[in-house]
């Protein structure tokens, strides 16, 4: 999907052609729309189409006036009736008279600027803009951050009364989760300390502030990956360890019943011999046999709770 925006009169105007300083935002577009962005805003194709490559990395570089930034942005998706967190790539391409943005998939971080959810947001003033996404993009990340922790907070609550993997799965996907989270999180970093430092993208004094503020908004959301990573892995280990013990208990309370079980076979087995037998011309035989299989597991029940196996 091609779509089209201009700042005009402080309000942002979706067009129809392509202006100078407008901002065109490409999600999951065909290549009949690559080239006729190519063409009109004359930008290496291979610029628009390297954020439609899921196994992207982030980076930054520069060519013919031209700069490509991407970054990889948080997306939550069903699977399996289970929300996944995982990254895909953002491309912003940065040309001498507008401004690109290419995704695989709608994003509330694009979404935001199109419906002016954004404070002092101009579609001319363009590295503004970069920074403003990537001050999003941080954001975007430590709030699907709370959201795990709160998940997995969930998740250990059914753990203390489950025998199942059910529940381990899932915080085997939220631990995967993280280590996406970090780290795209962690290039991201690398791209923001370029950003920083390159004398081809313009910076005036706000900018540069709000850039270190996205820096450190980035490197707090790393900070927050790696804290809930360690405790969920802790969290899995013990998790983990506590259902081995769960089943051992009921191992060890079906193996007694077993043996307590296994008295009267015995007792009955040895009087069904076909040979001399203590009480076999007693006509309360039957009886005496009963009781004496009754005691003798009476006997087991009681030895068997001193060594607690019940």
């Amino acid at each position: 999907m091609l779509q089209i925006f201009k700042t005009i009169e402080d309000k942002l105007d979706e067009l129809q052609d392509f202006e100078e300083g407008v901002w065109v935002h490409l999600t999951d577009p065909s290549e009949y729309e690559i080239q006729k962005v190519c063409e009109a805003l004359h930008v290496d194709p291979d610029y628009v189409r390297a954020p439609l490559d899921e196994e992207e990395k982030p980076r930054i570089e520069s060519d013919g006036g031209n700069t490509l930034i991407i970054v990889d942005i948080p997306i939550v998706e069903m699977e399996n009736n289970s929300l996944i967190y995982t990254t895909i790539p953002l491309g912003i391409i940065i040309t001498e008279k507008s401004i690109i943005t290419v995704c695989l998939k709608e994003t509330s971080i694009i979404t935001d600027f199109i419906e002016n959810r954004v404070k002092t947001f101009y579609t001319y003033k363009k590295t503004r803009f970069i920074l403003q996404i990537l001050y999003k993009n941080a954001a975007q990340y430590l709030m699907y951050l709370r959201q795990i922790d709160k998940a997995s907070s969930i998740i250990e609550l059914e753990l203390h009364k489950s025998m199942k993997n059910k529940e381990l799965i899932q915080l085997l996907a939220l631990s995967k989760s993280l280590v996406y989270f970090t780290t795209s999180l962690t290039a991201n970093e690398i791209v923001m300390e370029k950003i920083l430092k390159a004398d081809y993208i313009k910076k005036y004094p706000d900018d540069t502030e709000l850039l270190e503020d996205v820096i450190v908004e980035n490197k707090q959301a790393i900070e927050m990956a790696n804290i809930y990573t360690n405790i969920l892995s802790s969290t899995m280990d013990a998790f983990a360890s506590i259902i081995s013990n769960n089943l051992n208990i009921v191992m060890k309370f079906l193996t007694s019943v077993t043996i307590v079980l296994a008295i009267p076979t015995i007792v009955y087995s040895f009087f069904g011999m076909n040979v001399k037998l203590p009480f076999e011309n007693n006509p309360m035989a039957g009886g005496i046999i009963f009781l004496l299989s009754i005691v003798l597991c009476i006997i087991s029940v009681f030895i068997l709770m001193k060594k607690k196996m019940f």
